[in-house]
């Protein structure tokens, strides 16, 4: 549900961005951070909006659509439904029935794409909060947070990744404000960027904002100091021996993106840093798999 939130964000403002620009505007960023799509299939995408539109929301061979995402969460939902609310389930009921709307394949091609991106990013709104509101602090409470935390930050790490290889991960030099402005629109930034930096955009401060800003809930330090709260709520007597040496590369990952700065950023290199950090988050998911889902 995190991902799918992500994508439709995405997707709204790189809509925009490309009536804006419509000569220059490429899909190739959105294509390279949310699908499985291999360089030359990219290329034949990367100009057509409609296309894009389609296969991400509606496309049935693609695993990170819409509709193959909210189909799955149903699932889940479906066989967990005696832990999670009547109204949490109800949520996910609701945005499945939508998505799958043959009509959606039509409006998608005919209508304004915004009024559709509008409508199912109300019904993500509506999940989390509904899922904040209602679901009880246990132990499916904190996996729930754990699994969107830990989608957010490799999400943001992997935005910022593919939008900086666009620039050869140039930090100090001067680019297009629009490119910057539309990246932290897709990322909900926008206003808490021109309430902290008053100088213009500038691409160290957008580094600074989305990796280190503890204040901004998409950023991945924000996210990682979430997940590593939600995992401390999983201790008990039994898993001691499991329990800290996950907690223990949770808060090694932690420590080094905390003490970080924009400087010591472009010193070590932006593109190894994020490659890093979201090779840590990789292996925190696939550990936290490990000991806790898979049947051993």
């Amino acid at each position: 549900m995190e991902r799918t939130d992500g994508i439709l964000r995405m997707l709204k403002i790189n809509y925009a961005s490309s009536q804006d620009d419509v000569q220059g505007f490429s899909w190739k960023p959105v294509l390279k951070i949310f699908t499985f799509l291999e360089e030359a299939e990219i290329d034949r995408l990367s100009h057509n909006t409609r296309g894009v539109l389609q296969y991400m929301i509606t496309g049935k061979d693609n695993p990170n659509s819409v509709l193959n995402m909210v189909t799955l969460a149903r699932e889940n939902g479906r066989s967990v439904q005696d832990h999670i609310t009547k109204e949490m389930w109800q949520c996910l009921n609701d945005f499945y029935h939508t998505v799958r709307q043959e009509a959606l394949i039509e409006w998608l091609q005919k209508e304004d794409p915004v009024t559709i991106l509008d409508m199912l990013i109300k019904h993500g709104i509506l999940y989390f909060g509904t899922t904040d509101i209602t679901m009880a602090r246990g132990e499916g409470n904190a996996f729930i947070n754990i699994g969107k935390y830990l989608e957010r930050a490799i999400q943001s790490a992997d935005i910022l990744d593919v939008k900086f290889s666009d620039v050869n991960y140039a930090l100090d030099e001067t680019t297009d404000t629009t490119y910057w402005k539309y990246l932290l629109m897709s990322i909900s930034g926008y206003e808490l960027y021109l309430k902290t930096y008053r100088g213009g955009f500038e691409a160290r401060n957008v580094v600074g904002q989305v990796v280190l800003n503890d204040q901004f809930p998409r950023s991945v330090v924000y996210s990682i100091n979430r997940l590593h709260r939600y995992f401390e709520r999983l201790k008990n007597e039994r898993n001691v021996a499991d329990f800290n040496h996950i907690d223990f590369m949770i808060g090694k990952m932690k420590s080094k993106v905390r003490f970080s700065t924009p400087e010591s950023l472009i010193q070590e290199g932006l593109h190894h840093f994020l490659n890093e950090t979201k090779n840590s988050l990789f292996t925190i998911g696939n550990s936290l798999n490990q000991n806790y889902f898979a049947y051993t």
